[in-house]
């Protein structure tokens, strides 16, 4: 059964990192008051102003009875020289651009009661448009008109954003860090087991609920498994995300009970019995089950439920780091292949099979009816809309730059767990095998992280230049698998790095796999 919940869980979450935005800001004033509101706009097609003080003012003509399609009904005088507010709907916003175009209007606000997407259209209508276009919640121009009843003057402007957003810098410290301690983690359990072995003292506390994973076989089975629960979860996502959501609140408990209770073993916090009761482990396991259930129950509190869910992916990935071991440089091969080809599969060739030309993996991460970023386009909700579930299995940080934020809603920098626990393995094994071969150095664990944080580098630098979200392990796998190959054959130990450690674990029995190699004694302190 716990090998199941596993399988479901990693199956979720190889999920990618999307970021982008073009939304702007609608300032409308008459002289004494002054509002703002979201619009949505095209920079390559309209671009905008970067400041207030730059805009342009101009008055506002509001026509939310028309749909500007053509210009029947609409006097040139009446628009002339100003900016204009039609209805969204009958036609493309390029012939609404173009009509207002022909009647001397310098703006066109279209009014939408709909999600607002980013205006789109092919080269040759760029061309063509030559005034500033954007879309406007409905309900706003109605607000603007209660408070505004005269005549109103409107600004549009864009703030001008850093290419690098500062949320982007966070994901990547939080994912170099958790693989850093993932493999430092399972390499200290490794270290004390090896140790007990040798003591012949019994069994280690680091091997409770450990999972060896030897069998070529079993990983090709582990990965179309988890290719048949993601399909499930694009076809049944309603339904099975709760399922998810359930999981998660389970094993991400169970995972932070173990981190804590690693840290409180570290800095020597004893443990008091009280009838066969660890009182330390009752006030872990309270305090990690309050946890996950205040986020269960605040889940789509966009504004602070993503520290809390942070805190519990951390917790997760590392547990999941330590508990799941790779047996052999082979094994890590095969697995990490199949994923990197599950994971491009399932994001750039999926789009030419969906009815909406939306890969399966971005449509899983982000849920369905989730309104925001999908590639360079962005979608706000016109109307306040009610919380979409989303699956638990990516870290989330919000974005830092941007003022037009607040007004259009908070959006996140993501990144799948997926991208963290599969290059992870690879180096809890690095970190295994130092300790099988007593590198002093850790040269395996310390080149593997390093080559860890140069592909998630390479990663967001192909996100911004591109605008689009991309599959991580595109390009960690290469990068870890390499490295790792590389510092083995450099130190001409190919063969002992291939085959793993001069033991198979099965059923906890031990057999030498390489009676001729003889591995060193790690230092027992």
């Amino acid at each position: 059964m716990e090998s199941v919940v596993r399988i479901v869980i990693l199956s979720s979450i190889l999920l990618v990192s999307l970021v982008n935005c073009q939304e702007g800001i609608l300032h409308i004033s008459d002289g004494l008051t002054d509002r703002e509101f979201c619009i949505v706009h095209n920079h390559s097609w309209t671009p905008l102003a970067q400041s207030l003080d730059a805009a342009t003012p101009y008055p506002l003509v509001n026509l939310i009875s028309q749909f500007l399609c053509n210009d029947s009904g609409v006097t040139p005088g009446l628009v002339k020289g100003k900016a204009v507010v039609v209805m969204r709907g009958d036609c493309d916003f390029s012939q609404k651009a173009l009509t207002a175009q022909v009647l001397g209007a310098t703006t066109l606000l279209i009014a939408s009661n709909t999600t607002m997407v980013t205006p789109s259209a092919n080269e040759s209508e760029y061309v063509k448009t030559t005034i500033p276009l954007a879309l406007m919640r409905y309900r706003d121009i109605l607000e603007a008109q209660k408070v505004f009843p005269g005549e109103m003057q409107v600004k549009l402007y864009s703030p001008l954003q850093a290419k690098l957003d500062p949320s982007i810098v966070v994901m990547l410290v939080i994912a170099i860090v958790t693989v850093a301690l993932g493999g430092y983690w399972s390499g200290a359990c490794e270290r004390a087991r090896e140790c007990i072995d040798s003591d012949g003292s019994g069994e280690s506390k680091a091997d409770s609920g450990e999972l060896f994973v030897y069998s070529p076989l079993k990983v090709v089975a582990l990965v179309l498994v988890m290719c048949g629960m993601l399909v499930l979860m694009y076809f049944f996502y309603k339904v099975l995300v709760y399922v998810i959501i359930v999981i998660f609140c389970v094993a991400s408990a169970n995972a932070l009970f173990s981190c804590f209770d690693a840290v409180l073993d570290i800095i020597g916090c004893g443990t008091v019995r009280n009838w066969n009761f660890s009182v330390r482990s009752i006030i872990l396991a309270a305090v990690c089950i309050t946890i996950a259930v205040i986020w269960g129950v605040y889940r789509n509190e966009d504004r602070w439920i993503w520290i809390l869910q942070d805190i519990l992916g951390i917790a997760f990935c590392l547990n999941f780091m330590k508990t799941i071991s790779l047996s052999n440089f082979k094994i890590c091969v095969i697995l990490l292949s199949l994923l990197l080809l599950y994971d491009v599969f399932f994001v750039f060739i999926t789009p030419f099979f969906t009815k909406d030309g939306v890969s399966i993996m971005v449509q899983v991460a982000l849920g369905p009816d989730a309104s925001g970023e999908r590639g360079n386009m962005v979608a706000v909700p016109a109307e306040p809309q009610p919380p979409s579930e989303k699956l638990p299995v990516v870290m989330r940080v919000p974005r830092f730059s941007g003022l037009a934020q607040n007004l259009c809603g908070m959006q996140f920098s993501i990144l799948g767990y997926g991208d963290i626990i599969v290059p992870g393995l690879l180096v809890a094994y690095c970190s295994r095998f130092d300790v099988w071969v007593n590198s002093p150095w850790k040269i395996y664990f310390v080149s593997c992280c390093t080559a860890y944080l140069m592909g998630m580098i390479l990663t967001f630098a192909v996100m911004l230049l591109s605008g689009m979200g991309q599959p991580a392990l595109l390009y960690l796998v290469p990068f870890t698998l390499i490295t790792s190959a590389v510092v083995a054959g450099c130190r001409g130990e190919m063969r002992m790095f291939w085959t793993g450690t001069s033991y198979e674990v099965l059923d906890s029995s031990r057999e030498p796999l390489l009676p001729g190699v003889a591995f060193l004694k790690p230092q027992c302190l």
